[in-house]
């Protein structure tokens, strides 16, 4: 048995949340593995400093591939080039193993695949069935080419065997969001949250609910924005409203001229910490993000998905979620429910326990023999 370098790549900030676990766990087994973290720079973030990564509780990035903004082929083509000649320059690895569905994914897998590298995708299987997602189509194309596939729901399973992949390159482990929120929930517990944000508007607010927007067919329409605001408005007559904004989001929200009213706190965006603090102690959470669907589940925390479809069927079947499109009084109804107590009393999904990396970790020192 010989060591394997393993490649980690991440493009965003969710995606090291989903890398953290796998680089405890792969810590746990030096004389195995080595890996190298790979930053593409999908995404500027200014929260995701040096004391981000202290805060998951892993090294910084070994690479910065500094792709930056652009189209998505314009961004996609970069990420190519630069982790072509980062592998050249540095050797290949024996995997590269990448996580959810961003651009950096799917470039990153087709350059390893075209230097005979092999691929493991953490997250695998999930499918919305909307091909107008830029996610789903990356979701669909990396699954074409993976050769190792970590599931985080029977859902994904499924999907995977009836596209043909090989059952035995099909691993059902849980999901590494989960160990993350719960590594980052206790580390919560035992700081001092009292400078944060969110500890103050709690301390205004004792009851409340939480938002976020951000998809563009929300967000980028005026008529779509206006009836969704119109329904938080609604919702806040008997429940304020916190609603960190996304830039994007707040940039529409004033080109339109769209008024969300007193009870409707905005905030900036928040770090993960701080909006952690915020989420896991409101009454109700409404979102049309994909990872906060998964973690309210994670934590039992009541939540409205605010869109037509989901590729985390789960969280709907088992968790806490509520699938409730974007009709204003299909959200107000179901919110009025949550709130007199009716709402969705959710349980935890199958391996949702904390050691999906754990079981990843042990299926590729079998598979790679390391």
């Amino acid at each position: 048995m010989t060591q394997k370098i393993v490649h980690l790549v991440g493009g965003a900030r969710p995606n090291f949340m989903k890398l953290a676990p796998i680089v405890r766990a792969l810590d746990k087994r030096p004389e195995q593995f080595s890996y190298r973290i790979i930053h593409t720079g999908q995404h500027y973030d200014r929260e995701m400093s040096d004391v981000f990564f202290e805060e998951l509780g892993i090294p910084k990035p070994d690479f910065y591939l500094e792709a930056g903004g652009g189209s998505h082929a314009q961004q996609t083509a970069k990420i190519m080039v630069a982790y072509e000649n980062l592998c050249v320059e540095h050797g290949h690895p024996d995997l590269c193993l990448v996580v959810g569905d961003v651009n950096s994914t799917i470039a990153c897998s087709l350059v390893a695949k075209k230097l005979g590298v092999p691929v493991a995708h953490v997250e695998a299987g999930l499918r919305s069935g909307d091909r107008t997602m830029p996610e789903e189509i990356n979701r669909l194309a990396t699954d074409a080419i993976s050769d190792y596939f970590f599931v985080t729901e029977e859902s994904g399973e499924a999907n995977l065997l009836r596209e043909g992949q090989p059952r035995d390159k099909v691993f059902f482990v849980g999901h590494v969001m989960i160990d993350n929120l719960f590594h980052q929930r206790d580390q919560l517990d035992r700081m001092s949250t009292a400078d944060f944000a969110s500890t103050t508007l709690k301390q205004a607010h004792p009851r409340y609910g939480v938002v976020t927007l951000h998809r563009p067919s929300n967000v980028d329409d005026k008529e779509a924005l206006t009836k969704l605001v119109g329904a938080l408005r609604e919702i806040a007559e008997e429940l304020p409203i916190i609603f960190p904004v996304h830039p994007r989001t707040r940039g529409n929200i004033e080109r339109f001229g769209i008024e969300l009213g007193p009870r409707i706190i905005t905030t900036p965006p928040l770090s993960y910490m701080d909006f952690l603090n915020l989420w896991r102690d409101a009454s109700l959470v409404l979102t049309d993000s994909g990872g906060l669907q998964e973690e309210t589940t994670g934590l039992g925390i009541p939540c409205l998905t605010l869109r037509e479809n989901t590729e985390r069927p789960v969280t709907l079947t088992e968790g806490t979620n509520t699938l409730v499109g974007t009709s204003p009084d299909a959200i107000v109804r179901e919110a009025k429910q949550v709130l007199s107590g009716l709402g969705k009393q959710g349980r935890q999904p199958r391996f949702w326990d904390g050691q999906a990396a754990e079981r990843i970790v042990a299926v590729l020192q079998q598979q790679l023999n390391a």
